[in-house]
């Protein structure tokens, strides 16, 4: 009875395999046309194909594909079924694997699951944000099926992935209309394809659902996608080093390809020319956003990784690995202690154990550098440099009087110009202070859309949502700030940048990190312009803060102590007002929190100035703080003698700031 059983089920596979057999596509001479037959190893499917056998020389090049090892992939590989087989893949894995058996997919991971229908529709677009109906067509549910199919061995999950794989090629080829060329081939997508088909192959290639007709077909298809990219690059930024890399990484994934060696010179002429232009001499990517700044890092560490499997890593100079580890450097020194960089530029929190698993890799490349070591250990091993640390080129300055929890870390932006992801905000800044960030960056909220979503995101985008100054609370029209003095001593670490801001309007803004403890910030609006000027604070959403308007004010109330006090010390008329605060941490998500600015107006050519006091405390009671003028003291001029009485004590400070 047992054999019985055994053998239905044996012949039901049996007559599903044959079954998708007679729905494929027949084996021709064309369907080589992308393979170089001469390649070593393939012998034996040059000889079935001379000889016309072309069904013979596909089940030869699968069993090769099924028995190759010299190619490894960076995350799944032919042999390595143990690791996968009965193991858990992830909540998230799991859910999406059996979601996309239903088609329901979720493209962006900011929504939730959409259902693209019984007959997928590729077109539909259920929330009017461009990201959604891009990130369709990078198909990374894929991935989850292909992990789910080897931890479980259950077909349906190989038999759905070929079938959306060929109904995707189907409905999406190229040329169909327009619109559908300008979303499901735009070259981010095809090279995000790409990047993971793959992994993809080596998860399902095992399955007798992936025949020889479908291994032609998805050859074929790799290679028209792949082949795509380099006549389409993206103009420049992030995207085109994504693309470049991409198409390195198909190359020496696929060398059996005829175009392979073409694609692989390709990428690493572009990475080699890019590297040199998108990376300041500080080691700063130009968009200014340290999210997409480690997305870089990890780009030209993969195309180098992609070379030396293809044996041709020489074709990089010295020059190269040395930028990816300064950028590894200016990584570390624009962090707060739990690994986070600030939210400058449309960028996210990050979990510490991932960014720490990041350096751990990268120390491996870089294995003398004793800051990456540092970080790749959470301090255990390493050596650190200097606190405050200066990135001139790329406009990130860091005041630190240490690296551990209990430090105090401010991070400023004050850069030039940048692209896409940068925003009119120079002069904002993050704070950190034993163990919370007290006044995390806006953030993005969304990125592209129609014209709601477009309104949503440019509200997170605004100047007077960061912390700096605007006039007539409007947008900055220039960013692209001077560096005017970074000095760094023993009490005292000054920075002084001015930033074009407005027409007829500069904004230069001094910071003074005071005994490794406070911050004075002195802003000056100089030029013709009139009109109301403001200087703009956010705090964290869960300060609960207590506005002071009769000394200008504004202090958080922790429990634990743990407080900030923020207060204007001009002694002209200063206006405080609470605004309407925002922050987004997670892509399509948005809380309140609270903001306020100081105001006063410039009703003409003279130049005005505001004195602002950051001070973190611990306690409940709110420090008393004063600033006296003494003889010299010139704001207009840079010339300052103040002295600073906090709760009866006097700290004198004399310095200049340019």
């Amino acid at each position: 009875m047992i054999n019985l059983k055994t053998t239905m089920v044996l012949f039901l596979l049996f007559m599903t395999v044959c079954f998708s057999y007679a729905q494929e596509t027949a084996i021709n001479k064309e369907s080589f046309d992308a393979i170089n037959l001469n390649y070593p190893g393939l012998e034996k499917v040059n000889q079935l194909y001379k000889s016309g056998k072309y069904n013979d020389a596909a089940e030869a090049l699968l069993t090769y594909y099924r028995n190759r090892k010299n190619i490894k992939n960076p995350d799944f590989n032919i042999g390595d079924e143990a690791r996968f087989r009965g193991k858990d893949i992830g909540k998230a894995n799991q859910e999406k694997a059996d979601n996309a058996l239903l088609h329901l997919f979720k493209p962006q991971k900011g929504y939730g699951f959409f259902d693209y229908g019984k007959d997928i529709n590729w077109d539909y677009w259920p929330v009017k944000d461009n990201e959604v109906r891009w990130q369709l067509h990078r198909v990374t549910w894929w991935s989850s099926m292909g992990m789910a199919y080897r931890s479980s061995g259950d077909e349906k999950y190989a038999k759905e992935w070929i079938f959306q794989f060929r109904d995707w090629e189907k409905k999406n080829y190229l040329g169909r209309s327009a619109e559908n060329d300008q979303i499901a081939w735009r070259p981010l997508e095809v090279s995000e394809r790409i990047q993971i088909f793959p992994g993809i192959f080596n998860l399902f290639v095992v399955s007798p659902h992936f025949t020889p007709a479908f291994l032609m077909e998805f050859l074929n298809s790799l290679s028209k996608q792949t082949d795509y990219i380099p006549k389409h690059y993206s103009k420049e930024g992030n995207h085109l080093l994504f693309e470049a890399q991409r198409v390195l990484g198909a190359g020496a994934s696929f060398p059996e390809l005829k175009q392979a060696g073409e694609w692989r010179k390709s990428g690493i002429e572009i990475l080699n020319r890019e590297i040199k232009l998108q990376v300041f001499e500080d080691g700063v990517q130009w968009e200014l956003s340290p999210t997409y700044h480690v997305a870089c890092i990890e780009i030209f560490l993969k195309a180098y990784n992609s070379a030396k499997m293809a044996g041709v890593e020489k074709e990089f100079p010295d020059t190269y690995i040395k930028t990816i580890e300064k950028m590894i450097v200016t990584t570390a020194n624009i962090s707060f202690p739990d690994y986070n960089n600030p939210m400058f530029g449309d960028s996210w929190p990050i979990e510490k154990n991932a960014r720490i698993k990041q350096f751990a890799g990268w120390s491996k490349l870089f294995p003398d550098n004793g800051l990456i070591k540092y970080f790749a250990t959470d301090g255990a091993d390493g050596k650190l440099p200097n606190l405050s640390n200066a990135l001139p080129n790329g406009g990130f300055y860091t005041f630190r009087n240490g690296w551990n929890d209990k430090a105090t870390v401010m991070i400023v932006k004050a850069g030039p110009p940048a692209e896409f992801h940068a925003q009119p905000d120079n002069g904002t800044f993050e704070l950190w202070v034993n163990g919370r960030n007290f006044m995390p960056d806006t953030g993005c909220y969304l990125y592209s859309g129609d014209a709601e979503v477009t309104k949503m995101r440019n509200w997170f985008r605004q100047t007077r949502v960061h912390n700096t100054l605007t006039l007539n609370n409007e947008n900055m029209i220039i960013t692209k700030a001077q560096q005017n003095k970074w000095k760094i001593s023993k009490n005292l670490d000054i920075l002084t940048y001015t930033n074009p801001s407005y027409t007829d309007l500069e904004h230069q803004r001094s910071i003074l990190f005071i005994n490794e403890k406070y911050f004075l910030i002195i802003d000056k609006a100089i030029g013709k312009a009139t009109g109301n000027l403001g200087v703009h604070f956010q705090l964290k959403e869960d300060s609960k803060p207590v506005y002071n308007t009769a000394n200008n004010s504004v202090y958080t109330t922790y429990e634990d102590g743990n407080n900030l006090l923020i207060q204007s010390l001009n002694t002209d008329k200063i206006v405080l007002k609470e605004e309407e605060g925002k922050v987004s941490y997670v892509y399509a998500k948005e809380m309140a929190r609270p903001a306020f600015v100081f105001e006063k107006p410039k009703n003409d050519a003279a130049t005005q100035q505001f004195i602002s006091i950051v001070y973190p405390y611990n306690g409940n009671k709110t420090p008393q703080i004063s600033l006296q003028p003494n003889a010299g003291n010139d704001f207009e001029k840079g010339n300052i003698n103040l002295t600073i009485t906090i709760d009866g004590r006097k700290s004198e400070i004399k310095t200049t700031l340019q």
